[in-house]
């Protein structure tokens, strides 16, 4: 499948790792290249504050000199339904067309040389998706699934939708199936530098061998996708739903949940998850709104975004 918002971020080879420098938010979310950022529906004061951190060309965040901005940026939104922090509606409810217009109003606000990446979560197509509410999603936000490269990195945008409850689109999930083992088996056979992957609902919080839960992937589902995932060289999983902070790793993979940028279910604060990535490793942090306003990024991530 065609990634529909920017058909123009195919990898020739000639980005490196140092060039990508990313966020990306859960429950709606961003992605860039160096770096990355999980975070959840925008409160109406996070509207200044999310293109800030992802503006390019020296543009800075309080408390901290931004370098140059990549070649390329990118602004991922995962489960990206725009929603108050206490109140979301699932497809057919009503605002629902109001709050949709609300969330474009505040992405608009990107730098429009920063293309969005939007990843779709249970509040976008539902928890038991139809082909309708998919079909709606794409209509409004472009492909629930798609791959791209950057910088020989392969990033995979997935429905997790369709692994929780595909019983009224069992077409769509085997059509995901069948395109994700294409990537995959691409991904084998070009080694790239790192492969990463975007889905709205975690395969597990903790531990793979976890018990069923809402927030998670159930167990037969999850490490079945899981295996799969290791045999083709991806070692990130980032995920959002569970507005709390969680994670952990499964052989070489790394799974990383974030809490919510809006409203929180646990102790964490609002906030957003940083992820630089090198030709080595794929370094993640989170930070909340305010330590963000008022302090920045830290030395040790600013320097990795600055290594070339």
């Amino acid at each position: 499948m065609p990634c529909q918002m920017f058909p123009s971020l195919a990898w020739d080879g000639s980005l490196t790792c140092a060039d990508l420098f990313s966020a990306i938010k859960g429950d709606p979310g961003v992605l860039c290249p160096n770096s990355s950022v999980l975070a959840h529906s925008l409160p109406s004061n996070s509207g200044p504050l999310l293109p800030g951190l992802l503006a390019q060309r020296r543009r800075a965040l309080p408390g901290s000199a931004l370098p140059a901005a990549p070649r390329e940026t990118l602004h991922t939104v995962s489960g990206l339904w725009p929603a108050p922090p206490h109140l979301l509606l699932p497809p057919g409810m009503p605002w629902r067309k109001e709050q949709t217009a609300d969330l474009q109003r505040v992405l608009a606000r990107v730098d429009s040389d920063i293309p969005l990446v939007l990843v779709s979560g249970n509040h976008d197509v539902g928890n038991t998706p139809t082909p309708e509410t998919v079909a709606e999603f794409q209509r409004t936000w472009g492909d629930d699934y798609f791959s791209f490269w950057l910088g020989g990195v392969l990033f995979l945008v997935l429905n997790s939708q369709f692994w929780y409850d595909a019983s009224r689109c069992p077409a769509l999930k085997q059509a995901q199936d069948q395109w994700l083992d294409q990537q995959l088996s691409v991904a084998g056979q070009r080694k790239c530098q790192h492969a990463i992957v975007f889905q709205h609902i975690p395969l597990f919080l903790r531990s793979i061998d976890e018990e069923d839960d809402y927030f998670n992937l159930t167990k037969s589902v999850r490490k079945e996708v899981a295996d799969k995932f290791i045999r083709a060289g991806v070692t990130a999983v980032f995920s959002g739903h569970y507005h709390r902070n969680a994670g952990g790793t499964y052989q070489n993979l790394d799974m990383v949940v974030s809490s919510a940028i809006g409203c929180q279910l646990g102790q964490d604060t609002h906030g957003l998850r940083v992820v630089v990535v090198t030709a080595e490793k794929i370094v993640h942090r989170y930070y909340s709104l305010d330590e963000l306003s008022e302090k920045g990024i830290e030395d040790d991530l600013m320097g990795l975004m600055e290594e070339k």
